[in-house]
């Protein structure tokens, strides 16, 4: 490693006691395997649970769930406000998405969100807005306001970040080796 002018030493102390060098490659390795892990551990929940679901209805409604509230995670006030698990946000709220919009963010075919998407509002989950596309908040499959699901997400995120101390990353200081190294491989 100390031939390698591009590689960017980071000492960090294990939980088992000794210190240990890594590298920006061995870094961005590291993190891409536990966070896609993470990922599939919760999709397979989500497929679990919703089982009456095809997975592609599935990745539309959550896209869309995400789509409504990004604004709610942004604004420090309403991410307070919705924060409790008890709360859910108003369908007045909502910030709606198109099909459009859905159809370039999930690289999905237009016509197929088109089609998934009547079906969905079928089976009153999605509801049209001037806005665009909501979850509802009334939606009887509870989308957006699974306690269930809610509590599964924080076991898996605590394990997610109990593997990434036991690699060396405590947090966002902890990436920036792997920025550096890049940004001097393309300076070069």
């Amino acid at each position: 490693m100390a031939d390698d002018p591009l590689a960017i030493a980071i000492v960090y102390k294990m939980d088992v006691g000794f210190r240990f060098m890594r590298n920006a490659s061995d870094i961005i390795r590291t993190v891409s395997r536990h966070t896609l892990a993470y990922m599939l551990f919760s999709m397979s929940e989500l497929f679990r649970h919703y089982e009456e679901f095809d997975p592609l209805d599935l990745l539309i409604v959550h896209a869309v769930l995400n789509a409504n509230v990004i604004h709610v995670m942004n604004d420090p006030v309403l991410d307070e406000k919705f924060s409790s698990i008890h709360a859910v946000e108003p369908d007045v709220i909502k910030q709606g998405v198109s099909r459009a919009a859905l159809s370039r963010f999930l690289s999905l075919p237009l016509e197929t969100v088109r089609r998934r998407v009547t079906g969905l509002k079928r089976r009153k989950i999605l509801e049209e807005t001037k806005a665009g596309l909501i979850v509802t908040e009334q939606n009887a499959f509870r989308f957006g306001n699974n306690h269930e699901l809610q509590k599964t997400n924080m076991l898996l995120l605590t394990k997610l970040l109990r593997d990434l101390k036991r690699a060396g990353i405590n947090g966002p200081d902890d990436l920036r080796a792997s920025k550096v190294a890049a940004s001097a491989r393309k300076a070069k």
